[in-house]
């Protein structure tokens, strides 16, 4: 794909949380550098009908695409779906990574999402041992340049099959020797990708869970990481994760990282589905962001985290598809809010603007693709030209307001994606079997 200057017209966008009409938009460089509302379609310009900025999928897992459908059986509990997830990595090569992968982040871009956050830990072959010039991880990146998607890889440190605990055969190719290798390994990468030039892939960071990792490794990585570089982790996902904390340390995880520093703005909780009042105050004090994946939280009966006393406590949301159950960012929206009515029993959790914001700003903040945490949602000048075209006539959006599309589109309404100022269609039904 090229970037090319070009204009855009578009029937509606939505600009500093308002849908205006009649908006002419001039990319240059994949850069939106004018916006200009109630003007007529010129000639040459490329005509779009609703547009709104691209969705940031924050948390993947690529490969656990392969299980989706295939572990609902004999009692379907998280147990069978871990085995059947060990199964998959195992049988993962360079070769068959890329092609997978490519399947997997067009199914998100043609639903929407124009960035994700690929949370990356099959790094080495089955016995453990390195690829030759991080062929996991360029396998990734490849990927996600032929989809057409913004990637922020998130390479894990896991180092330990549980507290206390070495890394089991099935998760020997995860691993590292120890910390100061993956940190070595992690800063060769980082060289390697800045070597190929500006793209649309970026690195960050992640430690599998504290689980996967002691308290020295915390201390280790709080101090060679670079301060700037987005940190994302598992955090208290599953009661029994808390409980071993609690057991080794006598603290929650989320206390754990926070007496090891790593709680700040850069810093990302995955899931965070069984927290203490403490951890919301402790997440929320440090302005971390919390990336709940609601389709994939369902689907393994992890719960429903509290994502309200979360945001109140000051801590910013985004979403991830996480196991790719799903792959459809305005369903993770939608469910957003709908579980917490659940939850809760009563309605208007979230307004519309938050659904908006937790979809693309958050996701942009936490995968540091912006600097700034806009309060209003809608398309950022001299910011890359990122966007998503909806159809509002279909039999899921004819009649609904625009600003509450999240709570009605679905991913089939989505017409065209732009990342980086170039345009793609959505593929048709049949037209790819990648997945």
């Amino acid at each position: 794909m090229t970037r090319a200057d070009r204009i855009y017209h578009c029937e509606f966008a939505l600009v500093d949380g308002v849908f205006a009409e009649q908006v002419r938009l001039k990319v240059v460089d994949g850069l939106l550098v004018e916006a200009v509302p109630g003007v007529l379609r010129q000639p040459g310009d490329v005509a779009l009908g609703v547009v709104v900025p691209g969705f940031v999928n924050a948390h993947s897992h690529a490969f656990h695409r392969e299980l989706r459908g295939r572990t609902h059986a004999d009692g379907g509990d998280f147990w069978r779906w871990r085995h059947r997830m060990y199964e998959t990595a195992a049988g993962l090569t360079p070769s068959s990574y890329r092609d997978l992968a490519e399947g997997v982040f067009t199914e998100m871009r043609d639903a929407g999402y124009t960035a994700v956050g690929e949370f990356h830990y099959v790094h080495h072959d089955l016995r453990g041992e390195p690829y030759p010039e991080h062929a996991m991880e360029l396998a990734l990146a490849d990927a996600a340049t032929a989809a057409g998607i913004r990637l922020v890889l998130l390479d894990a440190c896991y180092l330990r099959g549980g507290v206390g605990q070495p890394l089991t055969d099935e998760q020997r190719r995860f691993g590292d020797p120890d910390v100061y290798a993956w940190l070595e390994r992690w800063h060769a990468l980082r060289d390697v990708l800045a070597s190929r030039g500006r793209g649309l892939v970026t690195l960050g960071a992640a430690v599998h869970s504290v689980r996967a990792v002691s308290r020295r490794d915390l201390d280790v990585i709080a101090d060679g990481l670079p301060p700037e570089v987005p940190l994302h982790v598992h955090v208290s996902e599953q009661p029994a994760e808390n409980q071993a904390c609690l057991d080794a340390y006598g603290l929650t995880p989320t206390g754990l990282l926070a007496a090891h520093g790593l709680l700040s703005q850069r810093f990302s909780a995955v899931h965070a589905t069984h927290l203490t009042a403490e951890d919301i105050r402790l997440l929320g004090a440090a302005n971390a962001t919390i990336v709940m994946c609601p389709t994939t939280e369902a689907d393994l009966g992890d719960g429903i985290g509290p994502a309200p006393e979360l945001a109140a406590a000051g801590a910013s949301l985004a979403i991830g598809s996480d196991q790719h159950v799903v792959i459809d960012p305005w369903e993770e929206m939608s469910r957003l809010e709908l579980d917490q009515r659940l939850r809760l029993q009563r309605r208007g959790i979230f307004t519309p603007d938050a659904l908006w914001r937790t979809g693309t700003t958050g996701g942009h903040h936490c995968l540091g693709l912006s600097k700034v945490r806009r309060r209003s949602p809608g398309l950022g000048l001299q910011e890359p030209f990122d966007a998503v075209e909806i159809n509002p006539t279909t039999a899921r959006t004819r009649g609904v307001e625009l600003h509450q599309l999240p709570l009605a589109a679905r991913a089939a309404d989505v017409t065209a994606t732009i990342v980086d100022g170039t345009l793609t269609r959505p593929e048709q039904p049949g037209d790819s079997s990648r997945c």
